[in-house]
């Protein structure tokens, strides 16, 4: 009987061994996210598993005793670490691991690509602004997103006003005409609209600001030649969201911008309030205003109804009012006379809905509808002149997708109006136009193996008045190494013709002819971009470093130009020949300990061909250098440095401008509930006005010259932001 009772104990003991058990949970050590596709090692016993969609692996059969763990995920750091069985309770454990400082957009999901994929297995080349870069730029110029995308490698902003800095965004050396611009997928910002579009948007409501250079109207229809802007607004969370920031400048800026977002079980609130205002500063002993005395009100909210886990649905309305004034000094301070008469004043008016219904029809499967309709209206009034006009808009697209493990399909309908009525008659006809854009298009990413990842699309739009244009479009990710990999695409796109362009604006509109269906036609073309991408580290991994560089041309047909008859009126006439751009970027990355070192050159070469007159496109800097340098304690500080390079640019006029460097400085010190910051912009006080006068004529009737370098000098900002 003794032996017997040894005998079971025994038995049980070595069931006991041989059964234990363990499940571990891996999570973003940052967003505490649960990580799924992590390579989980038992490294004596040679045992590995990888984490399901909770993030969880689950061992057993496994001895009792220490054992060695590691914990692997592309785009974090390897984790090596031991445990001791049995385990004293059946919790699982949970490991965190730290996003590798070369990989940290790598799980960033993106949607102008219309994928659900992330940035790290899309073959089309996507920048993202997002997270502290993002917030960063915000300190520099929380009242619009001209800084956020103007120190970008390869944009550039370009105002188009000198007294009342008017800009657009210029992409690889094309006008701003050839940029889309999107708020959340919607075209909430073309034709009429797009003159203050940069300037009405601030970015305190913004989660991210995707960038595709290139072609790309084969995914959201006309108008994206050079490229497309996409800014995705905050979504609520189930923590509550509530920041203010508070800003000043030393030009007379003040800038109050206030967001709130919260989930509430099946209902959820985003609120963006704003009042951004300057008084007319112009620096030195200058007579015309380099900032306009404006004001403006904001205000963005957004509802989100989550019925169940398939379907959901959101409705939001974008308003501004604004009204701001440039010219002359001494006349808009209440001091003018016969000689300080000019004055150049624009009052617009933006309201715009989104609405988008999301449900899902199967494990893989969903269907989606979106409506925008908009209205902007805007005055422009000089001496003399009035131009004075409404635009409505209406946007509404069907699509249906499919998300399978190796493909993703997606397939849709739109309908596009857009319809301008001019208020004010002038010496010229009406500009009115209407235009209704009917288009048909479908996308498919292809994960083709291990290393090589594939996106294809087709887009027919049918725009009344001008015809058929048809958009293919194919992009690819090459894998070669852990460390390089490279993306080569490019597709076709056209533009709608109309008044709105960057030459136009310069002279508000004055004396410039409608556009004819007869005589005019849309803007074709093509265009490629290849990119290589290397990752590495040194010394041990201490030291980060990323490259990339990328290859780029666009060929456009017969652009749109404005010339001058002899009459002394402006017509746009599709020129017999073609413009194209052609160059490279390349943007370098170094991360050690807290210090993160940005490097970006740009070369540009965009030139018009017309017979055999060959010109560059004015206005376009051959050599761009961007230099930044942060330094950041998590939680405590951030220090930044910055310094910019423009090469010469080329003017309407026939001129050349000057080269010029521009530097700044930005402080910021953080504490759980909020944190102050200083910024220094433009420290050497470059200014055009200081290379040459900005005007010829006289004072009361000034003609402007072309505005290639800044005009408002050494300005410096500060402010509080509070986070509850």
């Amino acid at each position: 009987m003794k032996r017997l009772l040894i005998l079971i104990l025994s038995t049980l003991s070595f069931t006991a061994f041989a059964q234990n058990s363990m499940t571990i949970i891996l999570k973003d050590a940052k967003s505490r996210l649960v990580l799924q596709g992590a390579t989980v090692t038992i490294t004596d016993l040679k045992k590995a598993s990888s984490t399901d969609v909770t993030g969880q692996v689950t061992f057993s059969d496994i001895p009792a005793g220490l054992h060695v763990m590691e914990y692997k995920l592309a785009g974090y750091t390897q984790k090596v670490d031991s445990l001791s069985l049995p385990l004293i309770n059946n919790t699982p454990i949970i490991i965190l691991l730290e996003q590798a400082a070369t990989e940290e957009l790598d799980e960033v999901v993106v949607s102008s690509t219309r994928s659900s994929r992330t940035i790290a297995n899309i073959p089309t080349r996507m920048e993202v602004i997002a997270g502290e870069e993002l917030d960063e730029k915000g300190n520099m110029k929380p009242g619009d997103i001209r800084m956020v995308l103007n120190e970008s490698t390869g944009i550039q902003t370009q105002q188009t006003s000198a007294t009342s800095a008017n800009a657009s965004i210029r992409i690889q050396g094309l006008d701003g005409r050839y940029t889309q611009i999107l708020k959340d997928g919607f075209p909430l910002f073309s034709g009429a609209a797009s003159g203050l579009g940069l300037l009405q948007t601030p970015p305190l409501d913004l989660k991210q600001v995707e960038v595709i250079k290139g072609s790309s109207s084969t995914l959201y229809g006309g108008g994206a030649i050079a490229g497309l802007v996409n800014l995705i607004s905050k979504t609520p969370k189930e923590e509550r969201e509530l920041n203010i920031h508070l800003n000043g400048t030393s030009a007379g800026g003040l800038d109050l911008n206030g967001y709130f977002g919260q989930r509430f079980g099946k209902a959820g609130i985003t609120v963006f309030a704003s009042r951004n205002s300057n008084r007319a500063y112009a620096p030195g002993n200058e007579s015309f205003t380099a900032i306009p005395e404006f004001t403006r009100f904001t205000f963005n909210p957004k509802l989100f109804l989550y019925f169940n886990d398939k379907t959901t649905l959101n409705f939001g309305l974008n308003s501004s009012a604004e009204k701001r004034t440039g010219g002359d000094l001494l006349y808009i301070k209440g001091h003018g006379d016969d000689t300080h008469t000019f004055f150049e004043q624009n009052k617009s008016d933006r309201v715009s809905s989104q609405f988008a219904i999301n449900h899902k029809v199967g494990e893989h499967s969903a269907i989606a509808f979106r409506n925008s309709i908009s209205y902007f209206n805007r005055k422009i009034t000089v001496p003399t002149y009035v131009f004075d006009g409404s635009q409505y808009g209406t946007f509404s697209e069907a699509t249906f997708s499919n998300n399978g493990e190796k493909a993703e399909w997606v397939a849709g309908l739109n309908l596009w109006t857009d319809k301008f009525k001019e208020n004010e008659q002038t010496a010229v006809p009406l500009r009115d136009y209407d235009h209704t854009t009917l288009g048909a298009f479908f996308q498919n990413n292809l994960h083709a193996t291990d290393w090589l990842e594939l996106e294809a699309g087709l887009r027919s739009d049918y725009v009344v008045d001008y015809g058929f244009a048809l958009l293919p479009r194919v992009s690819a990710l090459f894998k070669i190494t852990e460390k390089l990999n490279s993306r080569i695409g490019g597709g076709l796109g056209y533009k709608t013709p109309t008044i709105f362009t960057e030459e136009s604006e310069r002279i508000q509109y004055q004396n410039v002819l409608p556009i004819s269906d007869v005589q005019n036609k849309l803007e074709r073309s093509y265009g490629a971009n290849w990119d290589v991408n290397y990752r590495t580290s040194l010394f041990n991994d201490q030291v980060a470093i990323s490259i990339n560089h990328l290859f780029f041309y666009t060929f456009l047909n017969n652009p749109l130009t404005m010339v001058q008859e002899s009459s002394g009126q402006y017509r746009f006439v599709n020129s017999p020949g073609h413009m194209d751009s052609k160059g490279m970027e390349t943007n370098l990355k170094f991360v050690y300990e807290d210090f993160k070192l940005f490097i970006g050159y740009s070369f540009t070469d965009a030139k018009i061909h017309e017979g055999n007159v060959l010109r560059h496109n004015p206005l376009t800097a051959k050599h761009r250098l961007n230099n930044v340098l942060m330094y950041e304690v998590e939680d405590k500080w951030k220090l930044g440095a910055e310094a910019y390079y423009y090469s010469r640019q080329t003017l309407n006029d026939g001129a050349m401008g000057k080269p010029y460097w521009l530097f700044g400085f930005m402080a910021e010190k953080l504490w759980e509930r909020f944190s102050l910051y200083i910024n220094f912009e433009n420290l050497t006080n470059t200014r055009q006005t200081r290379f040459e006068s900005i005007y010829t004529g006289t004072l009361s009737t000034p003609v402007f010259r072309d505005i290639y370098a800044p005009l408002d000098g050494f300005i410096i900002n500060g402010g509080l932001k509070l986070r509850f």
